[in-house]
């Protein structure tokens, strides 16, 4: 009788134990869900630290336990590992060393952890499409509130730059998070058999489009119009229907004002790579240091401009305004070489998914994801990623690419 006795409470403390746990396990994806779609919005850094921090001491505390099977398994994981190898190796010759160990920790160490959560978090088609989910309604909402409070609480006109002058999103944020959305929108909508869900999206879809119109950037529409081509071919009729809109939007937006070639925003872009070089030359092995305040406050541009053709001269521009410029100045020709591997791995990885995958869901997915990175490599020409609104998205692009490896490994 005792027996028993004794083991009524033993068998509650464990059946509340596990429930603990089990719950701990289900706020891992919402803490992430949640840090995602805040990503695009401005003063919301609070609630993201929340996320992200509660996030890995919950991981943390799951994996002492044995609660987990957290898998380091990826496609990713030597590029990965080789990058941040050498990047550690650069923080010994940086000119910088305390931004650069900063910016180590705080722009790369911090998005690997957030990278394999989510790899191990969103591990199913369900999870997958969620994801999508959230980053589509996020990029709406955050477009219908950026809009109102731009043209009508701050009174600009119509022919303004949408987003000119936001506290830690601007232009080039929006439009990353904008082309990324569109996407997964358009690829939701080829796939979706619901009409209420195709109604949403179409509307969702309308709401993207017209603002990054307004933004007035040129990059995004070669980005979009490049990518819809790869992820619309088999659906040609939708493809040449939203070219056609989106050519005629453009000629009746102000955006056609600033697509000459000979302006000064160009020249100014052909200045930044002149110079991104020649500083790269003086640094070729690790680079100036992979803190981003190094080059704006140790490098002395005037001094590089008089080694450019004087076509090529511009002001002072105070950072490199390319992904490609950047990594190459922080971490030289070796650190530019390992990025490389990692987008080629990424790349190569969607396309093998495409070509040898069984799965109509994870073939069209990863033509849809394939379409982003197409998206991604353009804008990487022109904006440097370094900030966090962009390494959530690109990380979460790698995250969901490696998903894709995984739901293939499964299904095959």
């Amino acid at each position: 009788m005792n027996t028993t006795t004794d083991t009524a409470p033993q068998l509650s403390e464990q059946n509340t134990k596990e429930k603990i746990f089990k719950i701990l396990n289900l706020s891992v994806p919402i803490l992430m869900g949640i840090l995602i779609f805040f990503n695009p919005f401005p003063h919301t850094t609070a609630i993201k630290e929340i996320c992200f921090y509660g996030s890995v001491i919950i991981v943390l505390i799951l994996t002492c336990f044995k609660k987990i099977d957290f898998s380091f398994k990826s496609p990713l994981a030597l590029p990965f590992a080789l990058f941040i190898i050498w990047v550690f190796i650069g923080l010994f010759f940086a000119i910088d060393k305390e931004n650069s160990i900063h910016d180590f920790f705080s722009h790369l160490l911090r998005y690997i952890i957030f990278y394999y959560i989510l790899i191990n978090y969103f591990n199913s088609k369900k999870l997958l499409g969620c994801l999508s989910w959230i980053i589509i309604i996020s990029a709406t909402i955050f477009c219908l509130g950026g809009l109102y409070y731009f043209y009508f609480i701050l009174g600009n006109a119509v022919s303004a730059r949408f987003a000119a002058g936001f506290p830690e999103t601007p232009i080039n944020v929006v439009n990353v998070s904008l082309i990324f959305a569109l996407l997964l929108s358009f690829h939701n909508f080829t796939r979706e058999n619901d009409h209420k869900k195709k109604s949403v999206v179409v509307i969702c879809v309308f709401i993207m489009f017209s603002t990054m119109v307004l933004t007035q950037t040129r990059y995004a529409l070669v980005a979009i119009i490049l990518s819809l081509f790869f992820l619309l071919w088999k659906h040609r009729g939708m493809l040449i229907f939203v070219i056609l809109t989106l050519a005629i939007t453009v000629y009746m937006a102000p955006v056609k004002n600033r697509l000459s070639l000979n302006d000064y925003g160009t020249k100014l872009r052909i200045c930044q790579y002149s110079i991104s070089y020649e500083v790269a030359k003086d640094y070729p092995l690790a680079g100036i240091g992979f803190g981003a305040n190094t080059y704006i406050k140790h490098i002395d541009e005037k001094k590089y401009q008089n080694r450019v053709p004087k076509n090529c001269k511009c002001g002072v521009l105070g950072s490199p305004h390319s992904l490609y410029s950047d990594i190459l100045l922080r971490t030289g020709f070796v650190g530019i070489f390992l990025f490389f591997y990692i987008i080629f791995t990424s790349v190569r990885v969607c396309w093998l998914t495409i070509k040898n995958s069984d799965d109509d869901f994870i073939k069209n997915w990863s033509r849809c994801i394939a379409s982003v990175w197409i998206g991604i490599i353009v804008i990487g020409f022109f904006e440097p990623f370094f900030r966090h609104n962009l390494e959530v998205i690109l990380y979460t692009l790698l995250a969901m690419t490696t998903i894709l490896w995984h739901l293939n490994l499964r299904a095959s």
